[in-house]
């Protein structure tokens, strides 16, 4: 009977001992502080705000912290990372690699925003303990950067904040700009060697660089409304669709409307990763711009219209 009994108290031990570790483990998230990541509203950087889980394993955890990434921010400057209405399939956890399965909504974000929104969900999600890394799947197939390569297993050192908090990588390169001639009815070709942030697509910085217009000391001039805004820009299967506000339209030099094109499709074509571009105002391509070319049409690079390759041509 004695012998029974210490067996007995041998096991309620074992099942008490294993329930404490059990309420400990749990109790490894709850009231746990973690920062969860927004998107400022110019969408140029992502900034934290504190949160206190209330969950207490980490399947709740996960979606707890998802819901709240959701959720307005208390900071009026800050904004939910921009796929609230994107719906999410699927959360699976295998050993640290959190995978989410996401609609293909999240495939039309711009590529800019798309950057962020990425990195406020990795930031954030790692931040759980037992996830290490986080993999992004669009419609169950896994997430594809612009250069049409799997971007795979995600961790938050990939994402480094500069001291104002923007996700930033900085690289140097030479970009092959075409701007106006004086007539405005040639192109003249300009090579602009410059510092850039890796984040922001290259086919946004030149668009963006054309609209700008020529620099000190390059001799050239401007071809694009300066009012005009990249809505956004999309790559896909070599082909670029930007889509700019309806500034565009709105011709404020004496330049031809063929060099306006074309000052934008050559630069564009000239990263060597686009073979086409597609213009679009407003999202809407059923426009025909200075009632002379219509936006319908996929553009491919023109170089009849530089000069400098017209003036070779006539020696």
């Amino acid at each position: 009977m004695k012998k029974i009994m210490r067996v007995f108290l041998l096991v309620l031990l074992l099942c008490i001992a294993g329930g404490c570790k059990h309420e400990t483990q749990e109790n490894e998230y709850k009231d746990q502080n973690i920062d969860i990541y927004y998107i400022n509203r110019d969408e140029t950087t992502i900034r934290s705000e504190k949160y206190e889980i209330q969950s207490s394993d980490i399947s709740n955890t996960i979606e707890e912290v998802l819901a709240k990434m959701k959720e307005a921010p208390e900071k009026a400057e800050l904004k939910a990372a921009p796929f609230s209405d994107i719906v999410i399939h699927a959360i699976r956890l295998e050993e640290t690699i959190l995978t989410l399965d996401l609609d293909e909504k999240y495939n039309s974000l711009p590529y800019t925003t798309e950057v962020l929104v990425r990195a406020s969900i990795v930031k954030t999600l790692t931040q759980i303990p037992g996830v290490e890394f986080v993999s992004i799947e669009v419609g169950g197939a896994p997430l594809i950067d612009t250069a049409g390569e799997v971007v795979g297993l995600l961790a938050k050192d990939q994402f480094v904040d500069n001291p104002e908090g923007q996700i930033s990588n900085n690289a140097q390169a030479n970009f092959l700009l075409y701007f106006a001639d004086e007539s405005g009815t040639n192109l003249v070709p300009v090579q602009r060697y410059m510092e850039y942030n890796t984040n922001i697509p290259p086919e946004k910085l030149v668009a963006e660089m054309i609209i700008q217009g020529p620099s000190a000391g390059e001799d050239s001039y401007p071809v694009v409304n300066p009012n005009t805004k990249v809505i956004s820009i999309i790559m896909k299967d070599r082909t670029c669709y930007l889509n700019l506000d309806e500034n565009f339209l709105t011709q404020v030099y004496s330049v031809n409307s063929d060099v306006t094109i074309y000052s934008l499709v050559n630069s564009i074509i000239a990263l060597n990763n686009v073979n086409k571009v597609q213009i679009s105002v407003n999202g809407k391509t059923e426009v025909t711009y200075m009632e002379s070319i219509s936006l319908t049409n996929y553009f491919e690079r023109n170089l009849d219209l530089v000069k400098q390759q017209t003036e070779e041509t006539n020696e």
